[in-house]
Protein backbone atom coordinates (compact mmCIF):
# COMPACT_ATOMS: atom_id res chain seq x y z
CA UNK A 1 0.00 0.00 0.00
CA UNK A 2 1.30 3.67 -0.87
CA UNK A 3 1.73 6.03 2.21
CA UNK A 4 -2.22 7.54 1.42
CA UNK A 5 -3.20 4.23 1.72
CA UNK A 6 -4.21 3.83 -2.09
CA UNK A 7 -2.75 0.67 -3.62
CA UNK A 8 0.00 0.53 -6.12
CA UNK A 9 -0.83 -0.94 -9.63
CA UNK A 10 1.63 -3.44 -10.75
CA UNK A 11 2.88 -2.95 -14.52
CA UNK A 12 2.23 -5.49 -16.94
CA UNK A 13 4.93 -6.70 -19.53
CA UNK A 14 3.48 -4.35 -22.66
CA UNK A 15 5.02 -6.60 -25.30
CA UNK A 16 3.77 -10.05 -23.72
CA UNK A 17 -0.33 -8.09 -23.54
CA UNK A 18 0.02 -7.14 -26.62
CA UNK A 19 1.09 -10.34 -28.42
CA UNK A 20 -2.05 -11.98 -26.07
CA UNK A 21 -4.52 -9.52 -27.32
CA UNK A 22 -3.30 -9.95 -30.99
CA UNK A 23 -3.92 -13.50 -30.75
CA UNK A 24 -7.58 -12.60 -29.25
CA UNK A 25 -7.74 -10.42 -32.22
CA UNK A 26 -7.09 -13.23 -34.84
CA UNK A 27 -10.31 -15.53 -33.10
CA UNK A 28 -11.96 -12.34 -35.08
CA UNK A 29 -13.19 -13.22 -38.61
CA UNK A 30 -14.88 -11.08 -41.30
CA UNK A 31 -17.70 -14.03 -42.07
CA UNK A 32 -17.62 -12.93 -45.66
CA UNK A 33 -13.97 -14.12 -45.53
CA UNK A 34 -11.89 -17.06 -44.34
CA UNK A 35 -9.31 -14.34 -42.65
CA UNK A 36 -8.83 -13.07 -39.23
CA UNK A 37 -9.14 -9.83 -39.48
CA UNK A 38 -5.89 -8.98 -37.92
CA UNK A 39 -4.16 -11.19 -40.94
CA UNK A 40 -7.00 -8.75 -43.39
CA UNK A 41 -4.99 -5.81 -42.12
CA UNK A 42 -8.04 -4.38 -40.42
CA UNK A 43 -6.41 -3.64 -37.10
CA UNK A 44 -4.87 0.34 -37.57
CA UNK A 45 -3.40 0.49 -34.30
CA UNK A 46 -2.98 -1.40 -30.94
CA UNK A 47 -2.27 0.59 -27.81
CA UNK A 48 -1.61 -1.07 -24.66
CA UNK A 49 -0.99 1.04 -21.62
CA UNK A 50 1.34 -0.40 -18.27
CA UNK A 51 -1.56 -0.28 -16.68
CA UNK A 52 -3.45 -3.11 -18.95
CA UNK A 53 -5.91 -0.73 -20.73
CA UNK A 54 -5.91 -1.22 -24.59
CA UNK A 55 -7.06 1.16 -27.16
CA UNK A 56 -7.57 -0.21 -30.98
CA UNK A 57 -8.08 1.04 -34.12
CA UNK A 58 -9.37 -0.81 -36.55
CA UNK A 59 -11.39 -0.13 -39.79
CA UNK A 60 -13.98 -2.48 -41.72
CA UNK A 61 -13.72 -3.73 -45.51
CA UNK A 62 -16.15 -1.10 -46.34
CA UNK A 63 -18.60 1.13 -44.42
CA UNK A 64 -21.09 -1.00 -46.17
CA UNK A 65 -20.07 -3.98 -44.30
CA UNK A 66 -22.78 -6.17 -43.00
CA UNK A 67 -20.51 -6.62 -40.12
CA UNK A 68 -20.52 -3.12 -39.03
CA UNK A 69 -22.63 -3.33 -36.12
CA UNK A 70 -21.26 -6.09 -34.29
CA UNK A 71 -17.69 -6.90 -35.19
CA UNK A 72 -16.18 -4.13 -32.96
CA UNK A 73 -17.76 -5.34 -30.51
CA UNK A 74 -17.03 -8.27 -30.86
CA UNK A 75 -12.96 -7.66 -31.15
CA UNK A 76 -13.68 -5.24 -27.88
CA UNK A 77 -15.00 -8.28 -25.97
CA UNK A 78 -12.10 -10.32 -26.23
CA UNK A 79 -9.80 -8.39 -26.14
CA UNK A 80 -11.88 -7.23 -22.32
CA UNK A 81 -11.36 -11.12 -21.88
CA UNK A 82 -8.33 -11.10 -22.03
CA UNK A 83 -5.82 -11.93 -18.89
CA UNK A 84 -4.06 -8.91 -17.55
CA UNK A 85 -5.93 -6.38 -20.00
CA UNK A 86 -7.62 -3.46 -17.51
CA UNK A 87 -10.14 -2.16 -20.00
CA UNK A 88 -10.31 -2.09 -24.05
CA UNK A 89 -11.70 0.73 -26.32
CA UNK A 90 -12.36 0.08 -30.01
CA UNK A 91 -12.31 2.90 -32.77
CA UNK A 92 -13.29 2.13 -36.20
CA UNK A 93 -11.69 4.92 -38.89
CA UNK A 94 -12.01 4.95 -42.38
CA UNK A 95 -8.93 6.96 -43.04
CA UNK A 96 -6.93 5.71 -44.12
CA UNK A 97 -9.34 3.50 -46.43
CA UNK A 98 -8.60 -0.24 -46.09
CA UNK A 99 -7.68 -1.77 -49.79
CA UNK A 100 -6.07 -5.53 -50.03
CA UNK A 101 -3.00 -4.54 -49.89
CA UNK A 102 -3.09 -4.03 -46.31
CA UNK A 103 -3.33 -7.85 -46.13
CA UNK A 104 -0.27 -10.37 -44.95
CA UNK A 105 1.27 -12.24 -46.97
CA UNK A 106 -0.23 -15.40 -45.23
CA UNK A 107 -3.59 -13.97 -45.94
CA UNK A 108 -3.02 -13.52 -49.72
CA UNK A 109 -1.99 -16.90 -50.15
CA UNK A 110 -5.43 -18.27 -48.83
CA UNK A 111 -6.96 -15.94 -50.13
CA UNK A 112 -5.44 -17.24 -53.80
CA UNK A 113 -4.48 -13.17 -54.35
CA UNK A 114 -0.54 -13.40 -55.30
Amino acid sequence: MEPGGGEIEAAVDVDALRAQVIAAIETCYDPEIPVNIYALGLIYDIEVEPSGAVQIRMTLTSPMCPVAETLPPEVEAKVRATPGVTAANVEVVWDPPWDPSRMSEAARLELGMT
